[in-house]
């Protein structure tokens, strides 16, 4: 018998129907002599409608009483879960995140989780209940209920299967595992059965949506194995787990993608010590948060620096730089908020060559024109323009026939 515990997103639960399907799911687990915790997130759409509530009375919520309303979603399909099970002779119980004590820091609609109070879970579970506990929230110390931010709910439910040191943590969502790139993008991209820890870090980070990186740091740090699987159709899913090793590594696991990108050049920077700092000292005190960054040797003592951020960021970030150019004596800044970065990531990347140069061959042949370069042990992004973002991926992922 092992200890499971089971994610289930908005999606999953998104209407009656659903939810007694999750249901069902859950007996079928427990059916095989398991032990069982479920996580749930809000019904699909629910924290999005609370949330353009809060801004309709207020326009500057405060993010203590935003948390106390946005943790209500999970506390109705937890008790919905609930029923659904106990009807069908199930027995279930529900948790809030503060019934579980799950103890967070303060920091309100983002916050941290501390520790995890198992004890009564176990004796829970050792009664035979089916614990339903609700995700992207907890409590902190001075008993102010607190929510973990986007994706808190993966967060959650891995923290928990850290702490009550549970065999797998399953993810149910509306995919049916980790694919090598975007299906809607490339029809040939393959499921795959497993993939290791870091490279799943690397994918959540450059844009692949399936896993909150924050879940998949907490899973790797506590050793948790996690699976992606569907909540709408049967299979094994993804396996995500420690690297193991192998005589050959698989060179290339996936393609990720991320359209949101914007890059910043100033042209004619002085090339002295403390530039750097100068430039994007205020980029980071307005919480901009900067990717690539790629600095030219010049003549004349002069330099040409560039930098990638969010485009949500991109227009605050053309702001600032307006104001530092002025002091720093730039001759000029330009701005391009239609690009987009394509990454390469494998762990047998560290054992192979050629890796790169087969990849700038690919997107030269076809004409797609590289704007800037960045490399890790595990991974290789481009920046290229957004128009070029399909067919790139399409060109590499065949390049490197993950199909196969």
């Amino acid at each position: 018998m092992a200890l499971i515990v089971q994610k289930y997103g908005g999606t999953s639960l998104g209407t009656p129907e659903r939810i007694i399907a999750v249901a069902e799911k859950v007996m079928a687990t427990r059916a095989k002599g398991h032990d069982v915790i479920v996580v749930v997130s809000a019904m699909s759409g629910e924290t999005n409608r609370l949330s353009a509530f809060a801004h309709k009375v207020s326009n500057t919520p405060k993010e203590r009483e935003l948390d106390v309303l946005l943790s209500t979603g999970e506390q109705v399909t937890i008790s919905l879960l609930s029923m659904a099970l106990e009807d069908r002779g199930c027995p279930a119980r529900s948790y809030t995140g503060a019934q579980v004590h799950i103890l967070t820091n303060s920091a309100h609609t983002k916050a941290r989780i501390l520790e995890i109070d198992d004890q009564h879970l176990h004796t829970d579970l050792a009664q035979g209940l089916v614990l339903v506990i609700a995700g992207f929230q907890g409590i902190d110390v001075h008993k102010n209920i607190t929510t973990l931010g986007r994706g808190g709910s993966d967060t959650t439910a891995v923290a928990l299967a850290a702490a009550l040191k549970a065999d797998e943590c399953q993810i149910y969502t509306d995919v049916d595992g980790v694919y090598t790139t975007d299906p809607r993008v490339v029809p040939t991209a393959r499921r795959l059965d497993k993939i290791c820890f870091e490279e799943m870090l690397e994918m959540a980070s450059l844009g692949s949506k399936v896993l909150q990186i924050r879940a998949v740091e907490f899973a790797s740090k506590y050793n948790v194995p996690l699976r992606v699987l569907s909540s709408f159709k049967e299979g094994k899913g993804t396996l995500i787990a420690a690297e193991e090793p192998m005589m050959e590594k698989v060179l290339i696991s996936g393609i990720a993608f991320n359209r949101d990108e914007a890059k910043l050049t100033l042209l004619g920077v002085p090339d002295q010590p403390g530039i750097a700092y100068q430039i994007l000292g205020h980029i980071a005190d307005a919480n901009i948060e900067v990717d690539m960054i790629i600095q030219n040797i010049g003549a004349d003592d002069l330099t040409d620096f560039t930098f990638t951020v969010h485009r949500n960021d991109y227009k605050k970030a053309l702001d600032i730089l307006h104001h530092t150019a002025t002091d720093l004596g730039v001759r000029e800044i330009r701005g391009n908020d239609r690009i987009a970065k394509i990454s390469l990531v494998g762990v047998g990347m560290r054992s192979h060559a050629g890796v790169a140069s087969t990849m700038f061959k690919a997107l030269a042949d076809d004409g797609i024109n590289i704007l800037m370069i960045s490399t890790s042990e595990i991974k290789i992004s481009v920046v290229v323009d957004e128009k070029y973002l399909e067919l790139g991926v399409r060109i590499l992922h065949a390049a490197f026939n993950l199909e196969e």
